[in-house]
């Protein structure tokens, strides 16, 4: 498993424009992810480039620059706002002389801080060892030397050739845990359709304010903060509508734009709970000006889960910071399509309610008696 960062890590970036709309929203993002792994930035290098250099991402030119850069300011880790190959990564060390890191570490290096539950840390590693296991190679300087082990290893078998094996057999292990996991989250799925419980999950771009608006409409006390990932596990909470009606509402992982692939699939356990969702509340911080980006980079991992064909209520969060009144949003079908709200200072939560009371009205619950046990 890669090393974390200490608190002591010191960073150059590197960003680099490809003629992107976005560039410079992606450089901001990149700097906030940087910040949110409690690294320091101590200097950024930018360029422009029509295609990556199939060797070292950046040109020749450009890498030297970022090399001086890191001797000038005795940086010890350069971090690349892209996704590189593991032998991009390797040319990047040998000719800087300094651990060079991509967007995709990262973001899973976050994740692996953030983490909480036992379900969370099982899929950050799994996600982890995915990304490693392409990357093996960078840590072993005696690939020549053949190592026999008794109980361990073939009597030719090299040390990378182990190392390998071993990690199978433990992503393996992982696979099968999550999969006990996945079937005690369907369990209980069917236990609250059986109660006539309607399902109501929180999606959106990290940051968006969905833990806020989770702990607003719930009184749950889920951690939330002014910070990208925030939020890893998934809570869910039962959620009365009104008088006679409520559903069991979940709090999911933040989306982001290139989220990881290997992150996706660890934690297609957790996404469960949206993919098996009977309305999706996309969250959207209506004050951020890249709002119709991040709904798009949302809308993209929701597809590549099987979770776009699910209902959605769009809730513009945030209303207070554009001066918008809280108010429900009609299409010309007559049906609710958006809500404006502030999780924040609790304004336009009975809207809330009822919007979702009126969109889940098929699956409402009309039963007396509640169910008591949700997903944790």
């Amino acid at each position: 498993m890669f090393d974390r960062p200490d608190l002591g890590d010191q960073a150059v970036l590197v960003s680099l424009d490809f003629g992107d709309a976005d560039y410079q929203e992606s450089v901001a993002e990149c700097a906030e992810l940087v910040r949110s792994s409690h690294v320091e930035i101590l200097g950024m290098v930018q360029g422009k480039r029509q295609r990556p250099d199939a060797a070292l991402f950046a040109g020749k030119g450009k890498v030297e620059e970022i090399a001086s850069m890191v001797r000038a300011t005795g940086a010890n880790v350069v971090i690349f706002n892209h996704a590189l190959s593991p032998g991009q990564e390797r040319n990047l060390e040998r000719v800087i002389q300094c651990r060079v890191i991509d967007r995709n570490s990262l973001i899973l290096d976050i994740f692996a801080q953030r983490a909480r539950s036992h379900e969370g840390k099982l899929q950050v590693e799994l996600a982890q060892l995915s990304h490693l296991s392409t990357r093996l190679v960078r840590g072993w300087t005696h690939l020549e030397r053949q190592k026999g082990g008794i109980g361990l290893r073939g009597p030719g078998e090299t040390q990378l050739e182990t190392d390998r094996r071993l990690l199978g057999i433990r992503v393996k292990a992982l696979k099968e845990r999550l999969a006990q996991v996945q079937k005690q989250r369907n369990t209980q799925r069917k236990g609250r359709n059986r109660a006539g419980i309607a399902s109501v999950s929180i999606v959106g771009y990290t940051n968006a304010g969905k833990s806020t608006l989770f702990n607003a409409l719930t009184k749950a006390n889920s951690y939330a903060a002014d910070q990208l990932f925030a939020t890893l596990d998934t809570t869910s909470r039962k959620l009365f509508l009104n008088h006679q009606s409520s559903v069991v509402l979940s709090d999911t992982v933040g989306f982001i734009r290139d989220l990881p692939h290997t992150l996706v699939a660890a934690f297609r356990a957790t996404l469960e709970e949206t993919v098996q969702a009977n309305l999706l509340l996309h969250v959207v911080d209506c004050a951020n000006e890249m709002r119709d980006a991040q709904i798009e980079e949302v809308n993209k991992v929701l597809a590549e889960i099987d979770a776009d064909g699910i209902p959605q209520l769009i809730v513009w969060n945030k209303c207070d910071l554009k001066a918008l009144p809280p108010e429900i949003e009609r299409g010309e079908d007559g049906q609710i399509v958006s809500v404006r709200v502030s999780a924040l200072k609790g304004e336009g939560l009975e809207l809330l309610r009822e919007a979702i009371a009126e969109r889940v009205q098929p699956f409402a619950n009309n039963h007396k008696e509640p169910y008591e046990h949700v997903a944790e």
